[in-house]
C-alpha cells in the first residue's frame, strides 16, 4: 500500500522535522510503501495574503534534509514547468496540482524528468477525463499505445482522487471514480483534501476533517493503490489546509484501520 503524509506546506524547518520523526514507523512498515509530502509553495491558496511557504530554493533544501536524515522518498507539487527539472532532483514523485491537471506543459515537463508523476484529478472534471492527463505523460515519455493499469504502473504515472465540485465551496466523493481511473493507472485517494471547503472561510478554505475516516475506510474497501493524508501535531495552527488535517495520532489508527480493510478487499479477487 503507498502511502503519503506529512504537513500540507512546510511551515518551518522545525516544524517539519518534528512532523517526519513522528511518521517514521510508517517508512519502517515492510507493507506499506511510505513518501513524506510537504509543499514548499502553496501557490494556490485563496487570499494573497495566506501563507505559502519557504518557497522553491530554501523549501528544496529542507526536504532534501529530509530525505538525507529519515531516508524518506519525497513528494511535493510544481505549478510551473520550469520547476519540473530541479525539484526532480529531490522528489522521487512530482504532484501535479487538480487545478492544473490538464495543462500540458506542466505534464510534459514533469513526464521529461525521472520522478513518478502523480496526477490530482480536477474537481470540475469526470475521471473518465483524466485519461487524457495520462496520455500526455506516457506519450512524452514514449509510449502512444492503448492506456492501461500496467501501463502507467510501468511508466510512472498516479492519479489521485480529491473529490468533485458540488455547487460552491463543497466537494464529494463519487466512490465509481477509483474504479473508473484504476482500469488506467494506479490510483490513490487523498482523503483529507477530499473534505475541503474551498473558499469557504472567507479568505481562505474550510473543511470538515470529521469525514476524513470514513471516507477514507470507503476508498480501502472499494480498492485503491494508496491514500493521501495530510498530517500535523496540532492541525488548529497549522498555516494551511488546517480545517481538513488529521492528527497523526488519528493518522497512526486510521492507517491500521484502512490496511485491514485493504487486505479483505483484495481477498476477494
Amino acid at each position: 500500500m503507498i502511502l503519503i503524509a506529512g504537513p500540507c506546506v512546510i511551515e518551518s524547518r522545525e516544524n517539519v522535522f518534528k512532523i517526519a520523526k513522528e511518521l517514521n514507523e510508517f517508512a519502517q512498515d515492510c507493507t506499506i510503501d511510505f513518501y513524506f509530502k510537504a509543499s514548499f509553495d502553496k501557490a494556490n491558496r485563496t487570499s494573497i495574503d495566506s501563507f505559502r511557504g519557504p518557497g522553491l530554493q530554501e523549501g528544496l533544501k529542507i526536504l532534501q534534509e529530509v530525505k538525507d536524515e529519515f531516508g524518506y522518498k519525497i513528494l511535493t507539487d510544481i505549478h510551473e514547468s520550469n520547476q519540473a527539472s530541479v525539484v526532480s532532483e529531490v522528489a522521487d514523485v512530482l504532484q501535479i496540482p487538480a487545478f492544473l491537471c490538464r495543462q500540458t506543459d506542466l505534464l510534459v515537463a514533469a513526464a521529461k524528468t525521472p520522478s513518478i508523476v502523480n496526477i490530482k484529478k480536477g474537481q470540475f472534471l469526470a475521471p473518465g477525463a483524466m485519461e487524457h492527463s495520462v496520455k500526455k505523460v506516457l506519450k512524452t515519455r514514449g509510449f502512444d499505445g492503448e492506456v492501461s493499469y500496467e501501463v502507467s504502473k510501468k511508466y510512472g504515472v498516479w492519479l489521485t482522487e480529491r473529490g468533485s465540485s458540488f455547487g460552491y465551496g463543497n466537494l464529494v466523493v463519487d466512490m465509481r471514480s477509483l474504479k473508473i481511473m484504476r482500469d488506467f493507472a494506479p490510483t490513490i485517494f487523498d482523503a483529507t483534501h477530499s473534505v475541503q471547503m474551498p473558499a469557504s472561510g472567507g479568505s481562505s478554505s474550510g473543511g470538515d476533517s470529521s469525514f476524513v475516516a470514513p471516507l477514507a475506510r470507503a476508498a480501502a474497501a472499494v480498492g485503491v493503490d494508496g491514500f493521501f493524508f495530510e498530517t500535523h501535531f496540532n492541525p488548529k495552527i497549522a498555516l494551511s489546509d488546517g480545517a481538513n488535517m488529521i492528527k497523526i495520532e488519528e493518522l497512526k489508527t486510521l492507517v491500521e484501520e484502512i490496511k485491514a480493510i485493504s487486505m479483505i478487499e483484495s481477498s476477494l479477487y
